[in-house]
């Protein structure tokens, strides 16, 4: 399967887009945006460029991604204020004077590009023209302070391979997308391309080592593949802040993300029973998933040895009966399709998606009247060396 032809989030608006489910990663995101926004503050003022480059790899759609841009711009624009309050001079003549902060919107190409730009008009308008109350009381307005201009472009392709020139951004973020493989490893099929993780999508507790140690093994090559690529994209003084799914500790067979990929396989082992998906099928669908360890991270930092590991944080979203009005196990079912979809249906169909994702929001749910499932996510600062 060529996941870079197939995979993307579910575009649109309707109600299984991800626009309109991704409410999970936005609250994961808000609450270490603090971090995300001071890191993006320390690289503006360590670097003071007259235009800031910005990367969102694996940017999806939605009103997420502009989001994200919002606050980044608005995070920039406030650091770049307090160097205008704090310097003598007219920002005419400041060496230090911001003309611009340039963003580029990073996804594979199958990506719904198009729903962004649609909205962003709309939205420049608003980011950069809203007044700002604090200027007119403030020394800035005797130095002709003018907001920086806002761009914002487009940039397809896996981030497994080079995006931009060298030496070319100050700030890479990504949010939800490094724990997505190049591809599904290779290890897991069998000299005739047949898949050994029989009955399972992902590492379960059926899986036979060589399965475990093939998805390890992806992950440290696309992990240090990427970590080598940003850092010939990244200027001196750049930082990256990455954002992605985990596990607690050593063991991949535990109530957190891996668990909840056994728990699709087993809504689609249901249909299997009803006769509404060959089991075959079933067999043969593996999923470029990985969720890595604290020491796995640290591990592939360390031997790629580009960047310097300045926070390591591990975190997970605080659970709600409840998330706007529906169960978590719907949310997550809804949440999961979003992401999905395209991969389920270029290998099952369409057909089976309505059935599928109601089992599973019912098995979700039933595991949590159980016990607690714990998805754990990790967030990572680093320093280009």
């Amino acid at each position: 399967m060529d996941v870079e032809k197939i995979f993307h989030m579910k575009g649109g608006h309707n109600n299984t887009s991800y626009s309109k489910n991704s409410s999970l990663q936005k609250k994961a995101s808000d609450m270490v945006k603090h971090i995300t926004m001071e890191t993006i503050q320390e690289v503006y003022l360590s670097t003071t460029p007259e235009i800031l480059t910005i990367a969102d790899l694996g940017c999806s759609c939605g009103p997420n991604s502009l989001s994200m841009i919002r606050d980044l711009y608005h995070a920039v624009d406030d650091a770049y204020k307090k160097t205008l309050i704090n310097s003598s001079k007219s920002p005419i003549n400041n060496n230090n004077k911001l003309s611009s902060v340039s963003v580029y919107l990073n996804d594979l190409p199958t990506n719904d590009f198009n729903s962004i730009f649609r909205a962003l008009p709309d939205f420049l308008k608003e980011v950069v023209s809203k007044e700002d109350d604090g200027i007119k009381s403030s020394c800035l307005t005797h130095q002709g302070y003018f907001r920086p201009s806002l761009f914002v472009a487009a940039s397809p392709g896996s981030f497994y391979t080079s995006i931009f020139p060298t030496n070319f951004l100050h700030f890479v973020y990504s949010s939800y997308s490094l724990h997505w493989l190049s591809k599904i490893p290779p290890g897991i099929y069998d000299e005739h391309g047949k898949s050994m993780n029989k009955g399972c999508i992902y590492i379960c507790e059926s899986s036979p080592p060589t399965i475990t140690l093939a998805y390890a093994q992806q992950f440290r090559e696309d992990f240090s593949r990427f970590l080598r690529l940003r850092s010939q994209e990244i200027t001196k003084g750049g930082r990256m802040v990455l954002v992605f799914l985990g596990r607690e500790c050593c063991d991949h067979i535990d109530r957190g993300n891996s668990f909840l990929w056994q728990l699709l396989a087993r809504s689609f082992a249901i249909l299997v029973s009803k006769g509404q998906v060959e089991e075959e099928k079933l067999n043969s669908y593996d999923v470029h998933f990985y969720a890595p360890s604290k020491e796995e991270i640290e591990e592939g930092v360390r031997k790629e040895g580009s960047f310097k590991l300045v926070r390591l944080e591990m975190f997970q979203i605080d659970r709600e009966e409840e998330i706007n009005g529906i169960s978590y196990g719907r949310a997550v079912a809804s949440t999961v399709r979003a992401i999905q979809e395209s991969m389920i249906s270029h290998h099952f169909g369409e057909h089976i998606l309505d059935s599928l994702f109601s089992t599973y929001a019912k098995v979700v749910d039933e595991e949590m009247s159980k016990q607690d499932i714990r998805p754990i996510t990790f967030l990572l600062v680093l320093s280009k060396i």
